[in-house]
């Protein structure tokens, strides 16, 4: 079943047929998991738990076969990139939850107003939710699919997951590895062979994630809406860093570059501009050359990523190209060295003096371009931010506390690290997500947990309840009773 959307042939049969056959194949999946849920709807902790250890063994047991799909569907995919934010990464995450699941299953007490329900309890269950569909983008497909199912399976639940027309090879392959640790009424992967996706959201899940644009984004949350399915929707967005003049620039400096060169750029949560004290902006572009000179003295080498596909490649050419035509100064920081079509290596380049109708002001770059903004007090860093849609992330460098809480205060992200930038994504005991166009909703840790869960509330009344001698009709008693309690409780 896993297969019967990947061997559809969309040349053998008119686009309407095949759309049927893609609705009917998911449908028929979706229906497998749903009646797996209703059979065994809250599986117990033990169970939970080797689901969790069947998901890192999948992941540990195969690790060579998944780090090379994944530079296959890349291109070139920087092996210790792949190791450091695919596979660490999500071991972590998956440890942890083992660790705290039984602490996270327990039934919650809350507290009863015991003035007129005396006796009585509450209590807040995490139930799963049932079967839920995530739908993953390219960028970092195993970290991305690998905490997103930690949280469902932490949960209790089934999962679809749909993954992106960019990681062909790696689909296949989880499409073929998956039977071996997970029957199909757990866990399935669908290969995107046009129109999976759009069929897939239609689907009346429990729960939709979707991570990718905000174009997209809106589209699956309308198709959601059709079946009140609720959504957590990851987004990215323009994240802005700002270096305290204070600061020391060369530790700001390379810290950026180190995250902004990572996976060549392609990551929601990258540095999109940095703003730089005007006093520095010189100081900031030498020492900006002097890192990749030092880090990247060859764009062609395997330690560096390439740009997921012609397109990408072209729309980045042609954020510089517009840039370049409209003003701006361009800094290629490998110097000489041209971006390299043929294997999609594209340097680390600086934008500056750019203006508001220039296409890398207005879109997210999603690759190593870095927009360079100057400032002269912290109220222009705040106006300029608060007047674009809310980042997903927001990167303030300074020693200075009250300034660096002047920034979370005043300028909303949807998270933040102080004086590096990323890595706040890396910590799986904190919440990650979007605010506003940036995204909505939590995964990862607990509240992964919560948001995979329904947390049910129940309440369990008494033997003895006094609502009986307040039934109407209502007299005299009634009445001074309710007189009494508007007055205490006021």
């Amino acid at each position: 079943m896993n297969q019967a959307v990947e061997t559809m042939n969309p040349a053998a049969a008119p686009a309407e047929d095949i759309s049927r056959q893609i609705a009917a194949a998911l449908n028929t999946a979706f229906q497998k998991q749903r009646q797996s849920y209703l059979a065994d709807p809250v599986p117990g902790l033990e169970q939970r738990r080797e689901d969790l250890r069947s998901l890192k063994r999948m992941l540990s047991e195969n690790l060579d076969e998944i780090v090379n799909a994944i530079s296959e569907d890349y291109g070139n995919r920087s092996r210790h990139e792949s190791l450091f934010a695919e596979v660490i990464a999500v071991t972590d995450g998956v440890n942890d939850a083992i660790k705290q699941l039984g602490k996270w299953m327990k039934p919650q007490k809350r507290h009863v107003d015991l003035t007129l329900y005396p006796g009585g309890k509450n209590r807040v269950f995490p139930q799963p939710l049932g079967v839920v569909g995530l739908i993953i983008p390219w960028n970092f497909p195993i970290n991305l699919s690998f905490s997103q199912l930690t949280g469902a399976f932490a949960a209790g639940n089934r999962a679809m997951v749909k993954m992106s027309e960019n990681s062909i090879a790696l689909s296949r392959l989880l499409i073929k590895l998956s039977p071996r640790y997970f029957p199909a009424e757990k866990l399935m992967w669908f290969e995107e062979t046009g129109g999976v996706g759009i069929e897939f959201s239609q689907l009346p899940f429990d729960l939709i994630m979707f991570t990718g644009s905000g174009r997209t984004g809106r589209a699956v949350m309308a198709s959601a809406a059709k079946n009140l399915t609720p959504v957590v929707l990851e987004l990215g967005g323009k994240s802005p860093a700002i270096i305290d003049p204070d600061f020391p620039l060369e530790k700001a400096v390379e810290r950026i570059l180190f995250v902004k060169q990572f996976n060549a750029g392609q990551i929601c949560t990258n540095v999109d501009y940095v703003f730089v004290h005007e006093s520095q902006r010189e100081a900031f572009i030498e020492k900006c050359r002097e890192w990749v000179k030092k880090h990247i003295p060859d764009i062609n080498s395997k330690d560096y990523t390439s740009i997921i596909d012609d397109r990408s490649f072209q729309r980045l050419e042609e954020t510089l190209a517009d840039a370049r035509e409209k003003g701006a100064t361009v800094v290629n920081l490998s110097g000489d060295q041209p971006g390299n079509r043929e294997t999609r290596k594209m340097p680390v380049h600086l934008v500056l003096d750019t203006t508001a109708n220039m296409t890398v002001r207005n879109r997210e770059t999603f690759g190593p371009i870095l927009m360079v903004l100057t400032y002269g007090n912290p109220e222009e860093v705040i106006k300029y931010v608060n007047g674009q849609d809310r980042p997903l992330a927001l990167y303030p460098f300074t020693k200075n506390k009250e300034l660096c809480q002047l920034y979370i205060d005043r300028i909303m992200s949807g998270g933040v690290t102080v004086n590096d930038a990323l890595f706040h994504v890396a910590q799986h005991d904190m919440p990650f997500g979007g605010v506003g166009p940036s995204g909505m909703g939590h995964y990862h840790g607990y509240e992964g947990f919560v948001t995979f869960s329904k947390m049910r509330p129940v309440f369990y009344q008494a033997n003895f309840t006094s609502m009986k001698f307040l039934a109407p009709p209502y007299g005299r008693f009634a009445t001074k009773v309710f007189d009494f309690l508007v007055k205490f409780k006021g």
